[in-house]
């Protein structure tokens, strides 16, 4: 059925509320799976209706005009009001479900992923499933800007007083080696580090914990890549600090390099699965309940098979 000009709808509330948050009408659409130009004349229909223009179109990145600031809190309230009466018809029925957008890291898309929404996709046969793959913090982000309603990410400190948290996996960080390599701190100062990009929350993480441990370790290299990082491991360029998951995602170069534990003080990270409290009800304890056995049969114990040092390390939560 097509929208006629003139009448405000929820789609276009959740269109204007997603470009005044991203500044831009392609980010926008992207967001929220739509094209551009369908973005575009939603905000116009909506503009229509209200009588006033919302959004100053002619400045980059975009803003919203006196106008479109002041109806931008009654559309927040609007939005908050239908997801809740959503999150109540899910509680007494998750097959009432009509959308589930889910974020994932990507470390997880090759296997756990497609596995997670085949099974649910097989029980909520009416539900529309979004997923976005990408960084931790671009995934927190996301979910505070209420764009994703659950997201599978690593922690990034102690959680904001929205959210709900729900523990799944913790791994150690580790070192991957040329074949071969010598593991000794001593061999490995002597030896470029090839490091994951301090742009993201994980390499921060390394960075810092390095930096605790005193070890000034000469890097030419920052990659936001662990296909290509653990391709220059393999070539003998050097040797990186990754987690596991990452090792596994890479899984051509494993039998080229070595893994061994960190030659200095432990390092590991937390993955949880997090929502908006009190939005979904129990639906994402559910997903967090139904993604443990996945996570076990196809990282836990593959890894442990292959890294028995890893046993009471890489663990479930």
């Amino acid at each position: 059925m097509v929208e006629k000009a003139g009448r405000v709808t929820l789609w276009g509330i959740e269109v204007f509320l997603a470009i005044g948050e991203e500044r831009s009408i392609s980010i926008a659409a992207r967001r929220l799976g739509a094209s551009p130009s369908s973005v575009s004349q939603q905000l116009t229909n909506l503009e229509t209706a209200l009588g006033v223009g919302l959004v100053d179109r002619s400045s980059r990145p975009l803003r919203l005009t006196p106008a479109g600031e002041l109806f931008r809190r009654r559309a927040q309230v609007i939005r908050d009001e239908a997801e809740q009466a959503q999150a109540e018809l899910a509680r007494e029925d998750m097959a009432q479900l009509t959308r589930f957008r889910l974020g994932m890291i990507e470390d997880f898309d090759a296997d756990v992923t497609p596995r997670l929404l085949t099974e649910m996709a097989q029980e909520l046969s009416g539900t529309r499933f979004l997923l976005e793959t990408g960084a931790s913090h671009r995934l927190t982000d996301q979910l505070d800007a209420r764009a994703l309603d659950v997201i599978v990410a690593a922690d990034m400190g102690a959680p904001a007083d929205w959210m709900e948290v729900h523990p799944l996996l913790e791994e150690p960080f580790v070192a991957a080696l040329p074949r071969g390599a010598d593991p000794g701190p001593e061999a490995l100062a002597a030896l470029p580090l090839i490091q994951y990009t301090a742009r993201h929350h994980m390499g921060r993480q390394i960075s810092e914990h390095l930096a605790r441990q005193r070890l000034n370790l000469a890097h030419r290299f920052e990659l936001d890549s662990y296909h290509a990082i653990l391709a220059m491991v393999a070539a003998g360029a050097g040797w990186t600090i990754l987690t596991p998951l990452g090792v596994l995602r890479a899984q051509r170069f494993v039998d080229q390099i070595d893994i061994t534990p960190l030659p200095f003080a432990p390092l590991s990270r937390q993955i949880s699965l997090s929502a908006r409290a009190g939005v979904l009800g129990n639906m994402p304890e559910a997903v967090a309940l139904r993604l443990k056995p996945l996570l076990s049969e196809l990282i836990v114990e593959p890894a442990l098979a292959r890294y028995p040092f890893l046993a009471g390390k890489l663990r479930l939560r």
